[in-house]
């Protein structure tokens, strides 16, 4: 008898403190070890003069892992001089590339870092939890998606 087909999962990595992105990329890692290809797509990192581990680990695992950091930092945070608009516009592509990328059937495992963040982070919401409901009902029966990010929403 065949094996039945992978059914994909939808998991959400919430709450305060650390942990969340790295529970996040250990999903990650085991995929990798299984042959699947993997996507990262973060939706705060991506303007900061820092070198982020996981970016320069996805160099050597290329191309069954990628990291696309479409953010520009965290609005108001952490030296943040950036005009509104260019969060706004950032998350947009980013929500963009996701949808794409999802729909794609290109990879077997996609994380949406911080996507949860963009609903409402400090006050500031540059995605709407409509459009993170429409990405995972866009998500293809096999493909695994993960999001992570502070204080889901209880509709998530």
């Amino acid at each position: 008898m065949p094996p039945a087909p992978r059914r994909g999962l939808t998991v959400i990595y919430t709450g305060d403190g650390k942990g969340k992105t790295t529970a996040a990329l250990g999903m990650a890692l085991r995929a990798l070890g299984h042959g699947w290809r993997v996507l990262v797509i973060q939706f705060f990192k991506g303007d900061w003069p820092v070198v982020f581990g996981e970016l320069e680990m996805a160099k050597r695992l290329a191309p069954q892992f990628e990291v696309l950091q479409l953010g520009r930092g965290f609005v108001k945070h952490m030296g943040d001089k950036k005009l509104f608009d260019e969060h706004l516009a950032a998350a947009q592509e980013a929500l963009r590339v996701s949808r794409e990328r999802i729909t794609s059937g290109a990879y077997d495992l996609i994380v949406l870092d911080e996507i949860i963040y963009a609903i409402d982070y400090a006050g500031v919401q540059l995605v709407s939890v409509e459009d993170v409901l429409d990405l995972i009902g866009a998500k293809p029966p096999a493909l695994h998606l993960v999001l992570t990010g502070r204080k889901a929403p209880q509709a998530l």
